[in-house]
């Protein structure tokens, strides 16, 4: 198996008030946001445009089920089919099923503190 992470995909929490969020962090730290939160655009060391994601989603958010966490990660990865049945050989426990979009296949596990992470091999120029 080649590499399994290549970058940080994403990073979503949980709070009461997502769009006061979204100002705040607009305001004081000049985040760039719009509907989804603020889509960070970095290159990869073969010069790939790339992006991270940051995300405020309401509280009773059920994106983040099983885990009880007010955060969930999400993780950019190659040949997520691949790694999914690996991960599940190493006896990760893998949650649902991959859900495919032009922008990029996703996969869910839970880590060992019951923390949902997502992983998603993306199609970083459907953006562009």
């Amino acid at each position: 198996m080649k590499k399994r992470v290549t970058g940080l995909g994403g990073f979503f929490f949980k709070t009461k008030d997502p769009d006061h969020s979204k100002n705040w962090y607009n305001k004081h730290l000049g985040l760039n946001t719009d509907q989804y939160g603020c889509t960070f655009w970095w290159k990869d060391k073969e010069g790939n445009d790339c992006s991270t994601q940051w995300s405020p989603m309401n509280n009773d958010t059920t994106y983040f089920n099983p885990s009880k966490s007010n955060f969930m990660m999400n993780f950019r990865v190659e040949n997520l089919v691949e790694l999914l049945k690996v991960l599940k050989e190493e006896g990760v426990t893998v949650i649902g099923e991959i859900e495919e979009f032009e922008y990029g296949k996703f996969g869910w596990i839970l880590d060992p503190d019951g923390n949902k992470i997502e992983l998603w091999e993306p199609v970083d120029k459907a953006f562009l």
